[in-house]
């Protein structure tokens, strides 16, 4: 009763405690402290936020800056003479049983020569050789390909485009400067002077760089393409997904639903999670001691390349997939059991559903960092220069990061806007990837 009738006591008593008086000079400061808090804090996260914002922009900007040159070809055009005299063979010949091996063997290397010897007026051999020097080395394969895929142009003369060397397509890009030293612009004084005479006659062209998404690998940056790479990334990404994900989806099941809570399990979950944190390295050499150093499996090929991704990514997946399925309601077991499924049937046919968004989610975040990755395949060899596009699991391929990296460890200063096209080229890679994850989720969400 003391407590009570200390607690409720009439209005006029003294000791009772008063309100808040929200006007006072006290409570005005707090109040202002408060505020100048909350404010200082948005005006640090907006900072941060412009930070990592101006951060990105100038990251892209760069990228885009020196990549958008490689998605573009200098080319110049030759009056390229398919005759008796250039090629060393007869019309019997061409025109014979024996037709396609005669072209094949046919020698090609006079052509361009030639070609500008005639448009330029060249006659010393010296000149003409210094002249070929505008044109990129596979001139002889790309006009060997051009006669054999239309050979009624023999003995005729036709006009060709064909690839500029590297230094001239650097020059006519704008990215070396025509009155740098000719140390500096690697174009001896002639020969600039004979290409601008072919750009005044328009034989010289910039388009679009069909050959960087078509063919393969090169050392040459004017022939380098992404093509071998990017097929190298798909079969690697293909045997990744093939094995990582049913292996991390039953094993996050497994221990979310049906595995019992003791000792064991917990030291599984633990080795689960620290497996996740793992340098990616450490995968590299597992890779290379068990699939390469034990199984004899073949070095740089996408089959090993998705062995040792996989290993690396399945971590990931069942982490992703135990959150997934962890988050579906009891009240879904509870209501299947009730209508009388089975254990079974109530994870695969209810819970492994509803949780499906979250476990594809999991598994594509997991692939993007695999597409990304290039220390473990480094360590299995697959840094090695692909002259072929690979057509097997077993073939030798390389993918886009060590493409990258290959390229920006070149001298050749034709490879930087390379490599910087090549980046955009996996950048996109990725954003698709992204934008699967956010399309499977939202197709395959279920609200309840």
């Amino acid at each position: 009763m003391n407590n009570a009738s200390e607690t409720f006591r009439p209005a006029g008593e003294t000791n009772m405690q008063r309100p808040t008086d929200w006007k006072s000079p006290e409570m005005v400061a707090r109040i202002r402290k408060r505020y100048r808090s909350e404010k200082l804090f948005r005006t640090l996260g907006l900072v941060a936020l412009t930070f990592a914002g101006l951060f990105l922009a100038f990251l892209l900007f760069t990228m885009i800056r020196n990549g958008l040159p490689g998605f573009q070809a200098t080319e110049i055009r030759l009056n390229v003479a398919f005759t008796e005299q250039s090629l060393g063979i007869t019309a019997e010949e061409a025109t014979g049983p024996n037709a396609r091996e005669v072209l094949e063997s046919a020698d090609y290397g006079l052509l361009a020569g030639d070609a500008l010897a005639a448009k330029l007026g060249l006659s010393d051999p010296d000149q003409i050789m210094r002249a070929e020097r505008m044109v990129s080395h596979a001139t002889a394969a790309i006009l060997r390909q051009r006669l054999m895929e239309n050979p009624q142009l023999f003995g005729r003369t036709v006009p060709v485009w064909v690839p500029a060397a590297s230094d001239i397509d650097m020059l006519n890009k704008g990215r070396v400067k025509r009155d740098a030293p000719e140390v500096e612009r690697r174009v001896p004084d002639d020969v600039l002077g004979w290409f601008e005479r072919l750009e005044a006659s328009g034989d010289v062209r910039t388009a679009f760089n069909t050959r960087f998404f078509t063919a393969a690998d090169s050392r040459d940056p004017e022939l380098a393409s992404v093509w071998g790479a990017t097929v190298g990334s798909l079969l690697t990404l293909f045997v990744t997904l093939l094995i990582s994900f049913p292996i991390g989806v039953l094993t996050a099941v497994y221990l979310e639903e049906f595995a019992p809570k003791n000792r064991i399990t917990d030291f599984i979950e633990v080795n689960i999670n620290n497996l996740a944190a793992v340098p990616s390295i450490i995968y590299g050499l597992l890779g290379l001691a068990v699939f390469l150093g034990t199984f004899g499996m073949p070095r740089s090929a996408p089959l090993v390349g998705g062995l040792t991704l996989a290993l690396m990514t399945l971590p990931t997946i069942v982490i992703a997939g135990r959150v997934a399925i962890r988050a579906v309601p009891p009240s879904i077991r509870d209501a299947a059991r009730g209508i009388g499924a089975s254990p079974l049937q109530v994870v695969f046919h209810h819970v492994v559903p509803l949780a499906m968004p979250g476990i594809l989610t999991g598994t594509i975040i997991g692939m993007a960092r695999a597409l990304g990755e290039t220390a473990p395949l480094l360590m299995i060899g697959m840094r090695a220069f692909i002259v072929d596009v690979p057509a097997a699991l077993d073939d030798p391929a390389t993918v886009l990061p060590v493409q990258v990296f290959l390229w920006s460890d070149s001298i050749e200063r034709g490879f930087v806007e390379k490599t910087s096209a090549a980046i955009l080229v996996l950048l996109v890679f990725l954003m698709l990837m992204n934008g699967l994850a956010i399309y499977l989720r939202q197709k395959f969400e279920r609200r309840w």
